[in-house]
């Protein structure tokens, strides 16, 4: 991609064009990881079990698999800039759609807001991500990617702390057994109340997105133009051609299935397990997700290639899968090593595991990227769209993990979901990515 792409010679540095995409990408990870904290809140506020709730991130990520191809012609035509700031305003529309279905505790009105938030944010995905593989060597892209994963993961750790002082708040009049004894009135009311509490922050939200659309329209970032965008369009299917890059969507459809797992219902399952504050339970994820990022920063690709680093994250991935499954729900000693002696507080072993996920996926979509669109050359376009619609594991991945959580007596062992997952990345990492024919 770095031969049939260039940015505009009036940019003559690399700052601007980063800064502004930086701040797109804290934007991303604002939205997406505030599914973590949306989850448990609707499952009560709604009255659902495990695996309606987790329709959240049905709802969110599916987006990505009807909006990508369209996001790229929407983007041949409008440029990426412009399409940025669609992207924007359409998010936008979505944060607005929170405010009568907060006011009415509508389910269906929830999941469509979120469909709309997703489909703006494929719109940017699709716009962004060509600039960071682009904006410099290839063999340094996954470092590019890393940095911009820390700032979305850094909005990961903030968004749950500040859903959890702001909205979650005096959670324990909410809890089943308090909300069984009240009266059917009683109980829709105070679940009303509590559903009518994301009204403010949604309209701040969509005042924010759409300052932001401003921002980017009126901003000096340059236009990125595919020099061979005309002729790679002309044949679609001969993307097919390319096992790299095929594997390389399967692969990050596992990836961002195992990724929303750990980042989204662990929430859900640190309510069912007592903890007190399920709600910010993501920021745990999105922690380590930063020290992974931190490590690509700084070893790639001087002292670790992509490649060992993908064969890292799938590695650890098993083994903390395994953690997730057999560590005991009712010691916290892990924690209390890492950082109870700081005064964080502590949490269950097998919630500290799925936290831990979170350091072993932080370097995988970074790796993979690079790694697929190697070779491309004029179908390096269809292969970005294909790519990006590998985010859909985040859409029906969970909702596995919701139905056997659902059905089993231990939402423990649902997590099993997650190793045949590792299981690919391990093998994309190890021969996958090389495979240049069928």
């Amino acid at each position: 991609m770095s031969s049939s792409a260039v940015v505009s010679q009036k940019q003559e540095s690399t700052f601007v064009p980063m800064l502004i995409i930086g701040i797109l990408f804290f934007i991303f990870g604002f939205v997406t990881w505030l599914n973590g904290s949306l989850i448990p809140f609707l499952k009560i506020v709604c009255e659902l079990n495990e695996f309606q709730a987790l329709f959240v991130t049905f709802a969110f990520y599916i987006a990505y698999t009807f909006m990508a191809l369209p996001s790229a012609m929407i983007l041949k035509k409008t440029g990426y800039k412009s399409g940025m700031v669609i992207g924007l305003v359409v998010m936008a529309v979505g944060a607005l759609l929170f405010i009568p279905a907060a006011q009415t505790s509508h389910y269906a009105l929830f999941l469509a807001a979120l469909f709309i938030l997703g489909t703006g944010l494929t719109l940017l995905q699709t716009a962004s991500n060509p600039y960071i593989v682009c904006i410099g060597p290839r063999e340094s892209a996954a470092m590019r990617i890393s940095v911009m994963g820390l700032v979305n993961k850094a909005a990961g750790i903030v968004v749950p702390i500040l859903f959890t002082a702001w909205i979650l708040t005096g959670m324990d009049q909410f809890d089943d057994a308090v909300l069984a004894s009240l009266t059917e009135s009683e109980r829709a009311t105070r679940l009303a109340e509590l559903s009518s509490r994301l009204v403010p922050p949604y309209i701040y939200m969509a005042i924010a997105l759409l300052g932001l659309a401003a921002f980017v329209k009126l901003s000096p970032l340059a236009e990125l133009t595919l020099e061979e965008e005309a002729e790679q369009v002309e044949d679609k299917l001969g993307i097919l051609a390319f096992p790299q890059v095929i594997l390389g969507a399967l692969a990050l459809f596992m990836y961002v299935g195992v990724e929303v797992i750990a980042g989204d219902t662990i929430g859900l399952y640190g309510r069912s397990l007592g903890v007190a504050h399920f709600g910010s339970l993501t920021s745990y994820t999105m922690s380590f997700m930063v020290l992974g990022y931190i490590l690509g920063v700084v070893a790639i690709p001087k002292y670790l290639s992509q490649e060992r680093a993908l064969l890292m994250s799938a590695l650890l991935g098993l083994v903390f899968t395994a953690g997730v499954m057999f560590a005991s729900p009712s010691s916290d000693l892990i924690s209390g090593v890492l950082f109870g002696w700081a005064g964080i507080p502590t949490v269950p072993n097998t919630v500290m595991f799925l936290a831990l996920l979170g350091f072993a996926n932080a370097l995988v979509w970074p790796a993979i990227w690079p790694l697929a669109l190697e070779g491309l050359g004029k179908y390096t376009g269809t292969g970005s769209a294909l790519l990006i619609m590998g985010i859909a594991g985040g859409a029906l991945l969970p909702l596995a993990y919701g139905h056997f959580s659902s059905v089993s007596e231990n939402p423990q062992m649902a997590y099993w979901v997650m190793i045949p997952c590792y299981i690919f990345i391990l093998f994309y990492a190890l021969k996958g990515h090389k495979l240049r024919q069928w």
